[in-house]
């Protein structure tokens, strides 16, 4: 069975997974721990653990349990109180720490309850804030939210600390036929893999290709009118010797009610395929209709995605 490492965070990778599971592959989910807002910030802050929320997010993807207990773990506190905007994921993974000693445990007996068919791993069992540095090396700006809000005055990411990475993560880096970055947070969620020096060096001796799938629309502040093109050379940026080999990119029509949504609302825009600027970095590029549109909201089709990502694998 063909082996696949993706890396990612937030409801960008979750939704990847969710079409992932349903194909004869074996998948590796690496998920950044650096987040510090809403109910993963406080549990991180108040208890010293990693941020638990987007591998909560991931486990439920990939459950293959009845609808109501993953109902439960989706079930967030709304009443006034210590437990108010907390979901039962974040304690239950928070408790779990506690029990068996680190993230990577507590979120492998998860999978065990959760019979998710995969590995999922934490980046690093240790809490990390992402710090932003402008050109200057005069300002500093700590903690994940900051980050986002500021990415325009950033010029490099890292962590606080030194983070050390499991050998496990390295271990399932160096023997896999396919590295997938998802959609995503491109500097929140997908970066904070790529500012650690053990995964950029697993990634230099690995040949499998890198294949990034691209994100629909452009995020407030971080991304703002980024094309296709724009994201890859960021990535490209922080990949060391390595490059994007492969992106996965929408080239399918948006309605124009909702494309107007998002700017309007969200100040989003639609990432445009500009086809020539990405090949010229080298990548080779497959353009197909990814779009799902539930209600106003734009997301990737799961299905079609996971389909075109084990397409490629099986060619390779």
């Amino acid at each position: 069975m063909k082996k696949i490492v993706v890396f990612g965070g937030g409801t960008g990778l979750s939704l990847l997974l969710s079409g992932l599971k349903l194909f004869p592959v074996d998948v590796t989910t690496v998920i950044a721990v650096s987040d510090n807002g809403s109910s993963t910030g406080v549990l991180k802050k108040e208890l010293d653990i990693p941020a638990v929320g987007d591998v909560g997010k991931v486990l439920i993807s990939m459950a293959n349990v009845d609808e109501d207990f993953t109902k439960l773990l989706r079930y967030r506190f709304s009443k006034d109180g210590s437990l108010h905007n907390h979901p039962v994921r974040n304690i239950m993974l928070a408790a779990l720490i506690d029990l068996k000693g680190s993230l990577t445990e507590a979120t492998r007996y998860m999978c065990s309850l959760l019979n998710v068919k995969g590995t999922v791993l934490p980046l690093t069992e240790e809490k990390v804030e992402l710090v932003g540095e402008n050109a200057q090396h005069e300002q500093e700006f700590f903690g994940q939210v900051e980050v986002s809000h500021n990415i325009r005055h950033i010029a490099r990411l890292n962590y606080d600390h030194n983070v050390h990475v499991s050998q496990e993560v390295v271990s399932h880096i160096l023997d896999c036929d396919l590295i997938v970055f998802s959609p995503g947070s491109l500097y929140t969620s997908i970066l904070p893999h790529l500012i650690a020096d053990e995964v950029v060096d697993a990634l230099s001796r690995t040949d499998a290709p890198i294949m990034y799938v691209c994100n629909l629309v452009t995020q407030p502040d971080e991304t703002d009118h980024y094309n296709v093109s724009d994201h890859l050379k960021v990535l490209n940026q922080y990949l060391g010797t390595r490059r994007v080999d492969i992106v996965l990119a929408n080239n399918g029509e948006i309605a124009p009610e909702v494309v107007d949504v998002y700017l309007t609302k969200e100040n989003k825009t639609v990432v445009d395929l500009d086809m020539e600027e990405v090949l010229s970095l080298g990548a080779h590029v497959i353009a197909d209709d990814m779009v799902c549109i539930d209600g106003t909201s734009v997301r990737h089709d799961a299905l079609k995605t996971a389909f075109f990502i084990f397409s490629y694998l099986m060619g390779k």
